[in-house]
């Protein structure tokens, strides 16, 4: 990689993680850009290189998070709603738990979800507005946001896993290849 890159990568890295600990510190609100790029250790021309404002920096970090999701889900599937994928979701959930949890905690969770939805519709596929399936995704996504919030906050106690094949068993997904699991048939051997 080009070594102006790598600077350049590290310099948002360094914005990115500071703004996170301020936040811990003081609203976001409160936080300026001079002292972000201080706690930084950055220029203020670096910041403006690569930021119009300090949203943009937590825009820019789940559109990072997301990109790098993106190389990892199985793209040739039929189906978007696969156990690995949703397995690789709560992955990335775990791996990525400070931030998430940040930013739920700081009440910017609508912002994460909302990208999550506008991830989802690029990679999923998107539906006509007059098409009653469009809510699907929403559902889906809804439930994977707050499944793998509730999940974080409660110290990610539950195996990847386990929570994967329970968000799967939930909502009718395969857990292994070729296997179904019908809704109605696990509702009936309940009672």
């Amino acid at each position: 990689m080009d070594k102006r890159k790598e600077a350049n990568l590290r310099v948002k890295k360094s914005i990115a993680t500071s703004l996170l600990k301020l936040m811990h510190e003081k609203s976001f609100s409160d936080i300026t850009i001079s002292e972000l790029i201080e706690a930084a250790g950055v220029a203020r021309v670096s910041f403006y290189r690569n930021y119009a404002s300090k949203e943009d920096v937590l825009l820019t970090l789940i559109d990072d998070v997301l990109e790098q999701f993106r190389g990892t889900i199985d793209s040739g599937e039929e189906n978007y709603y696969t156990y690995e994928n949703v397995r690789r979701s709560f992955l990335y959930f775990k791996r990525y738990d400070r931030i998430a949890l940040d930013l739920y905690q700081f009440g910017y969770g609508s912002i994460l979800l909302e990208k999550l939805n506008r991830f989802h519709e690029e990679v999923a596929g998107t539906m006509p507005n007059h098409s009653i399936e469009k809510y699907e995704l929403y559902i889906y996504m809804g439930a994977l946001y707050n499944t793998a919030m509730m999940w974080l906050q409660s110290g990610g106690r539950e195996g990847v896993d386990d929570i994967a094949a329970m968000f799967c068993r939930t909502f009718g997904i395969p857990i292994r290849h070729g296997e179904r699991i019908e809704r109605e048939a696990s509702d009936q051997s309940r009672r």
